[in-house]
C-alpha cells in the first residue's frame, strides 16, 4: 500500500496499456493500442502525433470524457481541460465565464467577482473582463479559457492543440504567458500538438505518438535552457529530429 501512496505521490498521470476503440460502421476503430507512461507532477510533456493518432481520444479519457476499452489511466488531482477552440459561453462577459467556473467549484458568492478578476489578470485581460467572447480575439479567447481552467484550481492541466488556430505572434506571446504560469503554479500540463518546434519550445519532454492506433513511439527529453525561443538554431535541431521521427511513424502507418 505504501508504494502505491509514493506512486501516486510522485506521478501527476498515469497510463497503464491503454487501448480505446470506437465503433465505426461495420468495424472496431482502434484509436489508443496498449499505451502506457507516466508524468511527474510539476512535469510539462508534450504529445506530438498526425492526425488520427489517438492524442485527443488520450486526454479525453484522463478527462474522463471518453472510457477505455482496457487498460486504465489516472489523474492524481483535479483536472482542467482546454480545446482548440476557447468553449466560452457567448452570453457571458469574459469575467462572468471565469466566475462560473468558480461558482461550479463551490467558491462563495461573495470572493468570486475579485478571483476572477485576479485570474484574468494573471493572464494579462485587465481592461476585457466585461467584453463578451465575439469582442474578444481569438488569442484573447484563448486567454479567459485559460484563467477559466485555473479557476477550477486544477493540478493537472490537459491542453489539446490550444494555439493551432492562432497566428504566430499571438501563439509566440500565449506560449510565454504559459510557460510563466506553469512556473509560478507548478501545475502538471499534458500538452497535445502536431507543432514539433511548439513542443520542443514548451516540453520539458516530447512523446511521439504512431500513427493510428497511437502509442509512444519514442521519447525526447528536452534539456535546452528556460525560456526558448521558436526562432533558436537549437531549438530548430531537435524539432527537426523529432519531425523526422514523425514522418516515419506516418510512413509506417502507411
Amino acid at each position: 500500500m505504501s508504494n502505491v501512496l509514493a506512486l501516486s505521490e510522485k506521478h501527476a498521470l498515469s497510463v497503464e496499456r491503454l487501448s480505446v476503440a470506437f465503433p465505426h460502421g461495420d468495424q472496431v476503430l482502434l484509436a489508443l493500442d496498449g499505451t502506457s507512461f507516466e508524468v511527474q507532477r510539476g512535469e510539462f510533456v508534450c504529445v506530438v502525433g498526425a492526425s488520427g493518432s489517438g492524442k485527443s481520444t488520450l486526454l479525453n479519457v484522463l478527462a474522463g470524457l471518453d472510457r477505455p476499452s482496457a487498460g486504465r489511466a489516472h489523474v492524481h488531482g483535479r483536472v482542467g481541460l482546454i480545446f482548440q477552440e476557447s468553449a466560452l459561453l457567448p452570453w457571458l462577459t469574459a469575467v462572468g465565464n471565469v466566475e462560473l467556473a468558480l461558482e461550479l467549484r463551490g467558491v462563495k458568492s461573495s470572493v468570486r467577482r475579485e478571483l476572477a478578476l485576479e485570474l484574468l489578470h494573471r493572464v494579462h485581460m485587465h481592461g476585457f473582463e466585461r467584453r463578451r467572447p465575439h469582442e474578444l480575439s481569438g488569442g484573447m479567447k484563448q486567454r479567459v479559457a485559460l484563467a477559466r481552467a485555473l479557476a477550477q484550481d486544477a493540478d493537472v492541466l490537459l491542453m489539446d492543440e490550444p494555439f493551432a488556430s492562432l497566428d504566430a505572434i499571438s501563439r509566440d506571446l500565449l506560449h510565454g504567458e504559459l510557460e510563466r504560469i506553469w512556473r509560478e503554479s507548478r501545475l502538471t500540463i499534458l500538452f497535445v500538438t502536431h507543432n514539433a518546434r511548439e513542443a520542443v519550445r514548451l516540453g520539458d519532454r516530447v512523446m511521439v505518438f504512431t500513427s493510428r492506433p497511437g502509442r509512444v513511439a519514442h521519447e525526447v527529453h528536452i534539456d535546452l535552457a528556460r525560456p526558448r525561443s521558436l526562432d533558436s538554431s537549437e531549438l530548430a535541431v531537435v524539432a527537426g529530429r523529432i519531425t523526422d521521427r514523425l514522418k516515419q511513424e506516418m510512413s509506417y502507418g502507411d
